[in-house]
């Protein structure tokens, strides 16, 4: 005798999001995007797990970190890594948290803070979190950042240190 049962994939999707468990689980994951056969963005998770089965505002979890370095085409990089991130797939807005670093390796510029926001859509940082901004002639302390994605411009909200200012 043959026994065999199927659940719907819609029941199922259901089932977990209303005991909001994941739909999936991914393990030490080493992703790497490509444009025209040139790498643009590594991503590095040790576990990601997945709710997009979430009708409202599906998601992706990183709860045990992530880090991710965008490679624009002339090789200047750009890291975030943290250890825990939420990225919600409608609005393309990731919070990353605890030990946050972002660095620009060509600017060499550097800022760390233990929450920030990234609108994907509008290549975007923003934390109202205390941060620490390095730079190679400054270091800047306070509470509030916003950036663009490639760390080149930015806004302080309320700051301590001391900025060099050319004549």
């Amino acid at each position: 005798m043959f026994f065999s049962c199927t659940n719907d994939p819609k029941e199922v999707r259901d089932f977990l999001a209303d005991k909001n468990l994941p739909i999936g689980e991914a393990y030490n994951i080493n992703l790497r995007h490509t444009d025209s056969g040139r790498i643009d963005i590594r991503m590095r998770a040790p576990l990601m797990l997945d709710f997009s089965n979430r009708s409202l505002h599906p998601y992706s979890e990183f709860p045990k970190g992530i880090k991710i370095t965008s490679i624009e085409k002339n090789g200047d990089s750009v890291t975030i890594e943290g250890d825990y991130a939420k990225s919600y797939k409608k609005t393309a807005v990731s919070e990353i948290e605890n030990n946050v670093i972002i660095i620009n390796y060509a600017q060499k510029n550097k800022l760390t803070t233990n929450q920030i926001y990234w609108d994907q859509k509008t290549h975007y940082y923003f934390t109202e979190e205390k941060f620490i901004f390095y730079t190679p002639t400054d270091t800047i302390s306070g509470t509030g950042f916003e950036a663009s994605e490639d760390l080149k411009k930015w806004w302080v909200k309320n700051q301590s240190g001391i900025i060099n200012i050319k004549d």
